[in-house]
């Protein structure tokens, strides 16, 4: 009985003694636990985790820290006093990324500062001779070359070489009769007759110079000298040929300085001045570098290429037997243009600059807001920023599209919401350039899907500076317009719808714009075929759009082959 008793005690209290450890260890787990959590966090921020969260997939968290269970990437320590990222993908209050995230995409910013602008104009021309320097030789009298001592175009001559040997009856009495003159009178007498011979060899188109040299002469020919030094540039007799009075004999240009001509378009003339310094090249003078400044600008404008002609003025040496420059030759020109100081941001900062311009502005690291931006004039390496942003600011310049692009994928792929609200609506200049280009490109259309090449070069010309006019109302929204606004003639149907092709997606794209924001364009329609790059095989897709004022469906891409491919896309 006691022994007994003596076992069950003893089991109790082993059983009690395990019970013990079981919730001491717990205990002392859960105190391991905790303190060294606590311990994490204060190491490395000294501020309260609230949860991690992955940036990239907003409903993933977890209060430990970790990887993203579907991307694998980091997850973002959200502390006291932040939102984090609401469930749509939107952070709040902007897009956050975590250090290694921005390593991997090398992430980079730079500030918003005032400075000139600076840009680069790159302009082509021809290298023509200066036309107000040249001089042409006619015949005085009636007479025969009987000798050419320059019988060939592109000689250089000096002022007063002979350039042939003439014979002239008339000239031979004239010189006769001032040599008597000279000879026989006496006294004033000999003066009078002396100056009035001298007068009508003169009038014979005879240097005061040959006439000094006449007394004494002999034979039946005078020489026809170079009134100045220069290039031959046309030669219009032989030797032997005989001339009358009037008749054009030699031409000469003065080719020692040249004139590089080249046309500034209507946006670009804001920016050049007379004096600026022009660096020309040309392929006919390979590595050689030609600086001069601009001499004249035009000011009439051409109304079909909406351009003026600019002028610098070249020196052109004499390199062995001829000048470095030739005549005619092409050149290519830069001229560095610089703006007073203006706000502005690096051109790589920009998205979208030819619709709903923006940046990202970084505002403290690894968190970047999207903002909306007004843009100015654009030079080489930054634009100037008219609204939204401030000096001191730093955008994005590095990685900006890799933000953007997972940006719009946490909203499903849309853009932001508040683009369409940015959108620039249309001016009046803006509309009325429009109805013009658009009522253009309508006709360019209609003959093409007719088939009719001379109806689509003679729309053309419509339509040229109608494009040119639009791209320069329009600004910054108009460069890509104005990059492929230069058509012109086309040798053949699919040499027309090449050049069509990416005026009329513009075009498209324009119209679809101008039905949302002017009811006037309301009825304006617009197709799209499926198939265009069969017939334009340049086409970037294998859609391609265009407009008609009315119904039914033309396509211009292939005419008669298949009018009616395409449908209406609508609002």
């Amino acid at each position: 009985m006691n022994l007994s008793i003596s076992k069950r005690a003893r089991g109790r209290a082993e059983l009690t003694a395990l019970l013990l450890l079981l919730v001491a260890g717990a205990a002392g787990l859960g105190g391991w636990y905790f303190g060294h959590r606590h311990t994490h966090t204060s190491a490395v921020t000294g501020r309260k985790v609230l949860f991690y969260q992955s940036p990239m997939h907003p409903w993933i968290k977890s209060d430990q820290p970790g990887n993203c269970t579907i991307c694998g990437m980091k997850l973002v320590p959200v502390y006291d006093g932040e939102k984090g990222f609401d469930e749509s993908g939107a952070q709040v209050p902007g897009i956050t990324l975590g250090k290694d995230t921005i390593n991997v995409i090398h992430v980079a910013s730079a500030p918003v500062v005032k400075q000139s602008l600076k840009r680069t104009i790159r302009v082509a021309g021809t290298i023509d001779d200066d036309d107000s320097a040249h001089r042409k030789l006619s015949a005085y009298v009636d007479g025969r070359i009987d000798k050419l001592f320059v019988n060939f175009v592109g000689a250089e001559v000096t002022a007063g070489q002979p350039l042939a040997a003439f014979y002239s009856r008339d000239l031979l009495v004239a010189r006769s009769e001032y040599t008597l003159a000279t000879r026989m009178a006496s006294g004033p007498d000999r003066d009078s007759a002396s100056n009035a011979s001298r007068q009508k060899l003169r009038r014979m188109g005879l240097t005061l110079e040959q006439i000094d040299k006449l007394a004494g002469q002999t034979g039946d020919t005078l020489e026809i000298v170079a009134p100045q030094g220069g290039t031959v540039v046309t030669r219009n007799v032989y030797e032997g040929q005989y001339v009358k009075e009037g008749d054009v004999l030699f031409e000469i240009g003065n080719f020692a300085k040249m004139w590089f001509v080249f046309d500034a378009y209507e946006r670009d003339l804001a920016w050049i001045r007379l004096g600026q310094e022009v660096t020309v090249t040309s392929s006919s003078t390979p590595g050689k570098i030609y600086r001069a400044p601009i001499t004249f600008i035009d000011p009439n404008l051409n109304p079909a290429t909406r351009s003026a002609r600019v002028r610098v003025v070249l020196e052109n040496p004499m390199v062995g037997p001829r000048r470095e420059l030739l005549h005619k030759v092409y050149g290519e020109g830069a001229i560095t243009v610089e703006s007073e100081p203006v706000l502005t941001v690096p051109r790589s900062a920009v998205l979208s600059a030819s619709s709903a311009p923006m940046v990202y502005v970084e505002r403290k690291a690894g968190v970047y807001e999207t903002r909306h931006v007004l843009l100015g004039r654009v030079g080489d390496d930054v634009w100037e920023v008219l609204s939204g942003v401030d000096e001191g600011e730093r955008v994005v310049t590095t990685g900006n599209l890799l933000i953007d692009s997972q940006a719009q994928l946490d909203r499903g792929g849309e853009p932001p919401s508040e683009v369409a609200a940015v959108v620039p609506s249309f001016s009046d200049v803006q509309r009325a350039a429009a109805r013009t280009f658009i009522d253009a490109i309508v006709q360019s259309a209609r003959v093409l899907a007719a088939d009719d090449l001379a109806g689509y070069n003679t729309s053309v010309a419509a339509l040229h500076p109608a494009a040119m006019r639009l791209a320069e109302v329009l600004g910054v929204r108009g460069e890509r317009l104005g990059k492929i606004a230069h058509v012109a003639s086309a040798p053949n149907l699919p040499a027309a719808r090449k050049d069509f092709y990416p005026l009329s997606m513009i075009a498209a794209e324009l119209a679809l714009e101008l039905r949302k924001q002017a009811p006037d364009f309301a009825t304006i329609k617009v197709f799209e075929c499926p198939m265009a790059k069969s017939a334009v095989p340049s086409a970037e897709t294998n859609a391609g759009r265009w407009i008609q004022a009315d119904g039914p469906l033309r396509n211009p891409f292939f005419g008669a082959e298949m009018i009616d491919c395409g449908t209406e896309v609508r609002p």
